[in-house]
C-alpha cells in the first residue's frame, strides 16, 4: 500500500474489544465516511507477514460480494509493527438486534436476513473457504442489508485435517467439533446458521452450554443422542474423551418455537442434523421452501479471482490480482495517522470515550453473555 492512499481518521468511540483486537469507530477526515477500525494487538515484523494473514487473504478471494463485509484499507506501521484493518461500518449485529426484545420479530424480516447470510456462506464455500465462527455477533446488518464479518478464524476447505479443536464460539459449535480431535468441515457453518436462525426466531439461544460436556448434553436434550454406530465413528476420531452417552430421545425443535412457520422449523431441523453428511449445504438451504417467495438470484453471485489453496499463502503471481480488489501493502510506509490509533490502544481509549458493553463483531473471541 502506498503512502498516498492512506487516509486520516478521526476517532469517535470504542466499539468493542476482543482477545486479539480492539475496534474503534472513526471518520475519515478526507471523505467524511464512517468506518470501523480493527486494531490488532499482535505486532507484525514486516509487510509480508501482514499480507499472509488468513483474514486478509480470505477477503482478497471473496471480495467483492454484497453480503461479505468490505475491507477498505490496510494500515501497517513497520517501525512499531502495528496493524489496523479499516472496514465499512454497519449499524449493528444480530445479537444487538434481538437482545432485550420482548416481542418476536417478523418472520419475513428474519427470512430476508438469513437468505443473505446463506448467500454469503455459499459464496465462501464455493471459493474454497469456510468461516468457522458463525454466530450472531459476526452477522452485521444495516437497514435491509446483511453482511458476514470476522473471517479471522476461516480455513481453506482443501487444507488438511485435523483442525483446531476449540474453534468457533461454544454455543454454535457442532457435534463433530465437540466430539473429535478436529475432524470437521464446512458444514459446521451451516450448523451455526441453524443456531442463529433459531435464536432470532426464539429470542434465546438454543444450546447455551456452560462447558464442553454441558454443550453436548444440551444438544442431546433437544436433538437426542445419535446411533451407537455414529458414536463409534466419532470415537475413532477422538482421543481426548471417551464417547459414552445415555440414550436420550430429545424434545425436538418444534415445542420451543411454536409461533414459527412449519417451513421455518423444517429448515432449522435440516441445518441442525446431528450427522455432518446429511446436513444441508448452503445451496440446499437457499432452495428450501422457506425462501420460496424470495427472488432466487444466487446464480448471480460474483466470484472473485482465486488465490492459492495453501492456507491463503500470498504469492508474487497474485499481487496484480489482489490490487484490483482493495489496497495491498507493497512497500512499508510509515503512516502519520496511525499514531492516533496506536495512542488509542496504548492509553486505553475506553477511559475517554463512550464505552459499549457489547463486544464488537469485528473482534475475535468476543464474550457472549446470555440475554434472556
Amino acid at each position: 500500500m502506498h503512502s498516498k492512499t492512506y487516509l486520516e481518521y478521526r476517532l469517535i468511540s470504542k466499539k468493542g474489544e476482543g482477545t486479539f483486537s480492539e475496534v474503534l469507530k472513526a471518520q475519515s477526515t478526507v471523505t467524511g465516511r464512517y468506518v470501523a477500525i480493527k486494531c490488532m494487538k499482535s505486532h507484525f515484523d514486516n509487510s509480508e507477514q501482514v499480507n499472509n494473514l488468513r483474514e486478509i487473504q480470505a477477503l482478497r478471494r471473496l471480495s467483492p460480494h454484497a453480503n461479505i463485509i468490505k475491507l477498505i484499507e490496510v494500515i501497517y506501521d513497520e517501525p512499531t509493527g502495528r496493524l489496523a484493518l479499516v472496514f465499512e461500518l454497519m449499524d449493528l449485529n444480530m445479537y444487538e438486534w434481538i437482545k432485550n426484545r420482548k416481542s418476536h420479530l417478523p418472520e419475513n424480516k428474519i427470512k430476508n436476513y438469513v437468505f443473505q447470510l446463506l448467500k454469503a456462506i455459499e459464496h465462501t464455500h464455493t471459493n474454497g473457504i469456510f468461516h468457522r465462527d458463525i454466530k450472531p455477533e459476526n452477522v452485521l446488518i444495516s437497514n435491509d442489508v446483511l453482511k458476514l464479518a470476522d473471517l479471522g478464524s476461516c480455513r481453506s476447505i482443501n487444507s488438511k485435517q485435523p483442525y483446531t479443536e476449540y474453534i468457533s464460539t461454544r454455543w454454535y459449535r457442532p457435534p463433530e467439533c465437540l466430539l473429535t480431535d478436529g475432524y470437521y468441515g464446512p458444514k459446521m457453518d451451516l450448523w451455526g446458521v441453524g443456531c442463529v436462525l433459531f435464536e432470532v426466531i426464539a429470542l434465546f439461544p438454543l444450546f447455551p452450554g456452560k462447558n464442553e460436556m454441558d454443550q453436548i448434553k444440551k444438544i442431546h436434550n433437544i436433538l437426542g443422542t445419535p446411533s451407537q454406530e455414529r458414536l463409534q465413528q466419532f470415537q475413532k476420531l477422538a482421543t481426548h474423551m471417551e464417547i459414552k452417552f445415555q440414550t436420550r430421545e430429545g424434545t425436538g425443535i418444534d415445542p420451543l418455537i411454536p409461533h414459527a412457520s412449519e417451513s421455518c422449523r423444517d429448515l432449522i431441523k435440516k441445518l441442525l442434523i446431528y450427522e455432518e453428511e446429511p446436513r444441508f449445504t448452503a445451496t440446499q438451504a437457499l432452495n428450501h421452501p422457506f425462501f420460496r417467495e424470495l427472488k432466487d438470484d444466487t446464480s448471480a453471485i460474483s466470484h472473485s479471482p482465486s488465490i492459492p489453496d495453501s492456507d491463503f499463502a500470498a504469492g508474487d503471481k497474485d499481487s496484480k490480482i489482489n490490487k484490483k480488489l482493495f489496497p495491498t501493502i507493497n512497500k512499508p510506509v510509515k503512516n502519520t495517522s496511525f499514531s492516533k490509533i496506536t495512542l488509542a490502544m496504548d492509553k486505553s481509549i475506553s477511559k475517554n470515550l463512550p464505552h459499549l458493553k457489547q463486544a464488537s463483531p469485528y473482534a475475535k473471541k468476543t464474550v457472549h453473555k446470555p440475554y434472556y
